[in-house]
């Protein structure tokens, strides 16, 4: 299926570039350099030995990924989701779906069988790959509920031990030392130009997929990779998993355009980041409202850090942020508007944000031959608009119903975000989040639906988001029996954030 942006910006072959020849060419360069290396606290949440792979072993793994789902004769642009966590197999399997001409559905790691299905059942997929366990959960047998509850799903597949029955296993395909040739993927037209990842957004009318062909999220990967001014072979730590445009274009798309070294991380742990900084780290991916606090402990102090890319998913809090007074490592404020848009900022000398623009984006910013990546306008309604090469283009699938990204006519998506137009220095500034929406550490939920689901748990009950300085809010049930409350919501699927808001802290000692 083809998403064509009419102004996709050159990858290196006009513009016909996809994100498998930029892998391809980093194994034909470094095929023996290291490529891709798990958490070294692996073993913690989910199974299996830490791997660290070359490029060649890498390439090695996609290919047999993606021959696993040509012989379950899946056809071209089919629909795969993808629950796993950011680990080797994460990176790779997402590869491997794209090698084989198919679409990468990631789904985010919290959602639970009422998202999952509804999502799958969008978009018509044939098939979704998870993982045993992830933490305590066992996201294979969610899988599998999943599939139960949508008729277009033929296969669930499957990493780790203890796979339920039913589920192909996709262990064996880890260790592949030959990967059979693959036939060639027959398309029409511009390659770069078909669907390659499916993310999904909440807006104020629901959950609404986002599709981005392979010029677009190139543009998006470029954006960051020049701004941040990440150099050839760049080693990127990285703990966002690529199920969103922000763990793409953070992570993923700038290790492929540079040929580097890409670190994964999950969760947060202190001992295991402190260690893979040493491990020759350049680039480090990091929420911005914890850099402060990493750097006042020290975590960020290692002579080979060079860069820190500061994820704002709440990007109205910027004007607020602190200075930064480390001119020895370069902060670039990164600004994530759902799954709209994403683009980067670098810290000027005196160590503070830099305003955003009123109209074209470049990377890197005020640099001669800087490529024009998006463009932003304050529209009517007074909200933030964007539009460019980085922006989706079409609503997908276009025949589906349920609630579609809007795009006029002149290619501008409008990303709720109330902002103020500065005349004297022609900037905008970000003034407040899409209405009805609480943003939840990257997870964004309908305010009228965290009603519905606190009803579903008790008559009664409710569920208040409270502002938090790290992950922009919290969220907090009240309910006369607050453990039935939860058990309720987790029975039907909800989200563990919207569960653990009825947790009892009094009885199981947490101040949280």
């Amino acid at each position: 299926m083809i998403l064509n942006p009419p102004h996709a910006p050159e990858a290196g072959d006009d513009g016909r570039t996809t994100l498998d020849d930029l892998f391809r060419r980093a194994v034909a360069r470094r095929p023996d350099a290291l490529a891709l290396a798990d958490p070294p606290n692996r073993e913690a949440f989910t199974d299996g030995a830490p791997l660290r792979l070359t490029y060649a072993q890498a390439d090695r793994i996609v290919s047999a990924i993606a021959g696993r789902l040509l012989r379950l004769g899946l056809a071209t642009d089919a629909v795969i989701g993808l629950q796993l966590p950011n680990t080797v197999e994460g990176v790779l399997t997402l590869l491997g779906v794209l090698r084989a001409g198919m679409i990468a559905a990631p789904l985010p790691l919290l959602w639970r069988r009422a998202d999952a299905a509804t999502a799958l059942r969008r978009l018509s997929a044939r098939v979704i790959v998870a993982h045993s366990r992830i933490s305590e959960f066992d996201h294979c047998e969610l899988a599998t509920h999943a599939a139960a509850e949508v008729f277009q799903i033929r296969y669930v597949c499957g990493f780790g031990a203890k796979l339920p029955d039913g589920v192909i296993p996709f262990n064996e395909l880890l260790t592949s030392e030959h990967a059979e040739p693959l036939p060639p993927v027959q398309r029409d037209g511009n390659p770069a130009a078909h669907v390659a990842v499916v993310t999904w957004d909440v807006t104020p009318d629901g959950l609404v997929p986002v599709a981005r062909n392979h010029a677009a999220l190139i543009a998006g990967g470029l954006a960051i990779m020049l701004e941040g001014q990440l150099e050839q072979d760049a080693t990127i730590l990285s703990p966002c998993p690529p199920s969103t445009f922000a763990g793409l274009g953070l992570g993923l798309l700038p290790w492929l355009l540079t040929g580097g070294t890409l670190l994964l991380h999950h969760g947060f742990d202190a001992e295991a980041f402190a260690a893979q900084c040493h491990d020759g780290c350049d680039t480090v991916v990091l929420p911005a409202p914890v850099v402060p606090q990493l750097a006042s402990a020290g975590l960020l102090d290692h002579p080979g850090l060079r860069n820190v890319l500061a994820l704002w998913r709440a990007p109205e809090r910027l004007p607020a942020a602190p200075a930064w007074h480390r001119p020895q490592i370069g902060l670039v404020d990164v600004l994530a508007f759902g799954e709209v848009a994403l683009f980067g900022t670098r810290r000027g000398a005196g160590g503070e944000p830099a305003p955003i623009p009123s109209g074209p984006v470049t990377a890197p910013r005020g640099a001669p031959g800087a490529i024009v990546v998006a463009e932003l306008v304050r529209s009517d309604a007074g909200t933030l608009g964007v539009r460019g090469p980085l922006v989706p283009q079409h609503a997908f699938p276009p025949e589906a119903s349920g609630p579609q990204i809007k795009i006029d006519a002149g290619g501008l998506v409008d990303t709720g975000y109330a902002c103020r137009l500065d005349r004297a220095t022609q900037t905008l500034v970000i003034t407040g989040p899409p209405p009805g929406i609480v943003n939840v550490g990257g997870y964004r939920f309908l305010v009228r639906e965290l009603a519905e689901m606190a009803a579903r748990a008790e008559s009664g009950a409710g569920i208040a988001a409270l502002p938090d300085a790290l992950t922009g809010n919290r969220l907090a049930g009240h309910a006369a029996d607050r453990t039935a409350a939860q058990t309720v919501l987790t029975a039907f699927g909800a989200n563990p954030l919207v569960a653990d808001a009825f947790r009892d802290r009094r009885r199981d000692g947490s101040t949280g």
